[in-house]
């Protein structure tokens, strides 16, 4: 008995959770809480403008998906710098 000792407080704690779990699980009253206090936030809240409303929406570049990770190419230089050069 003394090797399974070890398992009392998980068991203690599995305990708890459980009473827990079904008080916090428990059969409510269905009727809400319908105070004119509440009514009265909700309607301000609903008359206010929302604060992005006014604001232009950044424009969307989209880039095309083809399933491949592929580097954008490099703009070639003009010129006489046409040449490769190695260090």
């Amino acid at each position: 008995m003394d090797i399974l000792l070890w398992l009392v407080p998980s068991g203690v704690v599995l305990v708890v959770m459980m009473v827990w779990a079904a008080w916090a699980g428990r059969p409510r009253s269905d009727e809400p809480d319908r105070s004119e206090a509440a009514y009265e936030r909700f309607a301000r809240a609903i008359a206010k403008e929302h604060p992005g409303a006014g604001r232009p929406r950044p424009p969307v570049s989209r880039d095309r998906s083809t399933g491949i990770a592929v580097r954008p190419s490099r703009a070639r230089p003009s010129g006489a710098d046409r040449t490769r050069r190695s260090a």
